[in-house]
């Protein structure tokens, strides 16, 4: 391939996971400067999507630095974070220190999480699906954890329809990210896997359709940027 950390098949969670740990420590610096700090914008849009109460069981699949589950936990949420790199876990621990208690980091693999079935109200996943190397058994996996009726919410990387907006992004991904990441992370590489594992990634439609697949209601995109970041938001049956 050509990109260092998107390997397909069996190499993939390692490369990924490699690729985390090296950069956890200007994880959320550089989140903040290449999207101008609406990474969290759109974050808070996912929470007030789930329109959470105090006690409402959450998962955070792939949470890394936490900040979707110091959201949730501010709510008075039970909120459990999963992922797999030990050092985003690090710092999501220590961006916690001591405080909202009501949140469990723990590490683990997001494709087998082996938690109880029909565990959680609101299941979230934010920049984690598009880093699963299978997108159909990862989704499937929250479907199992989600109680019936519960909500399930992925904020990522999106494909513009209008393929003028989409040239130009690719483009900003293309030479601006991994110029950013070699000038605060050291290494390009790592931020150029953001296009590379784009292009493979099914975007909001194609995930929109295997949610319905998989016999999901509700479903419903929300759009930002015209499509380059989105929403995907479905809802497991009662019955």
């Amino acid at each position: 391939m050509s990109n260092d950390y998107y390997q397909p098949g069996a190499e993939r969670a390692s490369k990924v996971n490699e690729l985390f740990n090296r950069i956890a420590r200007r994880y959320d610096f550089i989140n903040d400067f290449q999207s101008f700090g609406l990474h969290r914008l759109w974050k808070r849009w996912l929470w007030k999507l789930s329109c959470p109460k105090t006690g409402t069981r959450v998962l955070d699949l792939c949470c890394g630095t936490g900040d979707i589950a110091f959201l949730f936990a501010g709510k008075g949420c039970e909120v459990t974070g999963l992922d797999f790199s030990e050092e985003m876990l690090r710092v999501a621990r220590e961006r916690q220190d001591g405080s909202k208690s009501n949140v469990n980091f723990i590490q683990g693999d997001a494709m087998k999480t082996g938690l109880p079935d029909a565990e959680f109200d609101v299941l979230t996943i934010g920049y984690g699906l598009r880093n699963l190397a299978d997108c159909d058994a990862a989704l499937a996996e929250m479907k199992r954890l989600l109680k019936p009726g519960g909500q399930l919410l992925i904020l990522e990387f999106g494909k513009p329809d209008n393929g003028l907006i989409r040239g130009l992004y690719y483009g900003f991904l293309k030479l601006a990210v991994p110029a950013l990441g070699f000038l605060f992370a050291g290494d390009s590489a790592a931020y150029a896997y953001i296009l590379e594992s784009l292009k493979h990634y099914p975007a909001q439609r194609g995930v929109d359709e295997k949610l319905k697949a998989l016999g999901m209601e509700k479903n419903a995109i929300t759009n930002f940027c015209f499509g380059a970041m989105s929403i995907n938001s479905a809802i497991k049956p009662e019955r």
